[in-house]
């Protein structure tokens, strides 16, 4: 699978304005060994988006894993989009340490593409995890996410 890391970036960010308003930067989109997708989104250290500590705000590093998550869907099914829509089913997060500074999310995609490809094609709409880590720049967890997607036959 090659996958073009700009490009994902700039339908990410064309798709999902609040992405841009956060001023998400896309620091990687690449295949794993697996046949899996990884994406590293980062969230600059801004005081418009800090809570009430000085870091970085819940809704922002939630948004923040949707987005990543979106980035691994995309570049991994972004060549189906003639047959069908992802979309976000539900998502938890887990905040587990206060967040300081800029974070970046690394989302990776929980099951084979091949198994959701095929699933797509018997006719189902699939469902799959898409999980993430949110951690400082110097690479201490904070949260913990997983995103379930579907891609909705169009």
């Amino acid at each position: 699978m090659t996958i073009d890391s700009r490009q994902v970036a700039a339908g990410m960010l064309e798709a999902v304005p609040f992405a841009r308003t956060l001023g998400f930067e896309f620091v990687e989109v690449a295949p794993e060994a697996d046949g899996g997708v990884r994406a590293v989104v980062r969230l600059p250290d801004s005081p418009a988006t800090h809570n009430h500590l000085g870091g970085p705000h819940a809704g922002a590093m939630f948004t923040l894993g949707e987005t990543a998550s979106g980035a691994v869907v995309l570049a991994a099914f972004g060549h189906l989009l003639d047959r069908a829509t992802p979309l976000a089913v539900r998502a938890e997060i887990a905040y587990r340490k206060l967040a300081m500074g800029a974070v970046l999310a690394t989302a990776r995609l929980g099951r084979p593409a091949a198994q959701v490809i095929a699933e797509l094609e018997a006719g189902q709409r699939p469902e799959f995890p898409v999980l993430v880590e949110i951690a400082t720049e110097a690479g201490k967890p904070t949260s913990e996410m997983t995103v379930i997607w579907t891609l909705r036959p169009n």
